[in-house]
């Protein structure tokens, strides 16, 4: 035998597709080495979506903005036909909605007309509605938004998130590190610049609703991001010692061993508010979800990609600064050959810390486990 490195393989007698390699434990996918990729695809998104909100800004909700409601019951109207009405009543870019089944909203911002004129266009949009609706301008309610209520509920939104990220900064930086902590910040940001930037460019209303989902889908991130950085704080523990991994290795280690947690958790969330929004918003016409379940839909993705593919990468190299894992990854990249562990061949390490798999047929019949460094023979 040579005295060279060479790179030993389990041969695996049943090939695994891409899915079910991940199901079986299988998988190696190098999510730190292509952390550029993945900041970069991030970096487009958040850019576009900051221009978009440099020149267009947001579609503030009345709430935010202030203007004046008026609701109807019109079972068999829709929201074209309510919509012509308003508009031929002179009623400038109004938001048509429907409440349930039967009901709908109609906002406007009137605030730049006078007091007298403002009492003109509203009685004539209260006829309008009343006409098609087939009812009495009796029946149609009206109610007004001015712009300190809405300021008011931008000032409570932001200090409820600054709240937030404050909490979360000091849990993790107690239950885990400061790290990590920052990692997590980070991810965040990012899940709330998506979110930000997708709504301006397309032009989504931002209601109270919103904020809601917004502060939802920031949670749902941090416990995803919080699964994995238990994970990697456990093997910092267990495989790192080994002396075989760096830091980085180890990380993409973690992330493919709570890989299909991840998909099958996000898919899990993600189904359910689809459902609620296209089943709920598009088909039963129930509009109101929608601004509730885009959030959550935009919010979700975005948290899903953010832990996987920002929080981790990160973290590894805001650690692999430190001089002992900037040692330990400079001695394992001088190795002719590196170990790579599928979550498999984690699971079968020895007590010693040496990823060389038990010979147990187990380890036969999973395939692919690990490809690991040989150790030279002794020379006698």
């Amino acid at each position: 035998m040579s005295d060279n490195n060479v790179v030993k393989t389990i041969e695996e007698p049943r090939r695994y597709g891409r899915f079910a390699r991940l199901y079986h434990g299988l998988t190696t996918v190098d999510f730190v080495g292509r952390r550029r990729t993945w900041f970069t695809m991030s970096l487009i998104v958040i850019v576009l979506g900051m221009g978009s909100l440099a020149i267009r800004g947001f579609n503030l909700g009345i709430d935010f903005r202030g203007g004046s409601s008026w609701e109807v019951l019109a079972p068999h109207s829709s929201i074209t036909a309510v919509t012509h009405a308003v508009d031929a009543a002179g009623l400038s870019q109004p938001t048509v909605e429907k409440l349930g089944s039967k009901t709908y909203q109609v906002t406007a911002d009137l605030n730049s007309l006078s007091s007298a004129q403002q009492g003109v266009v509203t009685t004539r949009v209260v006829n309008a509605l009343a006409k098609v609706a087939g009812t009495s301008p009796n029946q149609v309610s009206t109610a007004s938004v001015g712009p300190t209520w809405g300021g008011q509920i931008t000032q409570r939104a932001l200090e409820a998130l600054i709240v937030f990220f404050i909490a979360v900064i000091a849990y993790i930086s107690l239950r885990f590190e400061p790290k990590m902590a920052v990692a997590a910040f980070a991810a965040m940001i990012h899940d709330l610049l998506v979110t930000v930037g997708v709504y301006s460019l397309f032009g989504f209303q931002i209601t109270p609703d919103t904020v809601i989902a917004v502060l939802t889908i920031l949670g749902y991130s941090l416990y995803d991001t919080v699964v994995v950085f238990d994970r990697i704080r456990d093997n910092t523990a267990g495989v790192l010692k080994s002396g075989e991994l760096s830091y980085a290795d180890m990380v993409n280690l973690s992330m493919n061993q709570t890989l299909a947690r991840s998909i099958n958790t996000s898919l899990v969330a993600i189904l359910p508010v689809l459902s609620v929004l296209i089943v709920g918003a598009y088909i039963l016409g129930a509009t109101t979800l929608q601004n509730y379940g885009l959030a959550l839909v935009v919010g979700l993705l975005s948290g899903a990609y953010s832990s996987i593919f920002i929080a981790s990468p990160l973290l590894s190299i805001l650690k692999e600064r430190e001089p002992r894992f900037r040692e330990l990854s400079q001695r394992v990249s001088q190795r002719a050959a590196r170990p790579v562990l599928t979550p498999v061949a984690a699971a079968m390490i020895t007590s010693e810390g040496s990823p060389t798999p038990r010979p147990t047929s187990a380890s036969r019949a999973k395939g692919p486990a690990i490809q690991a460094r040989a150790r030279k023979p002794k020379r006698r």
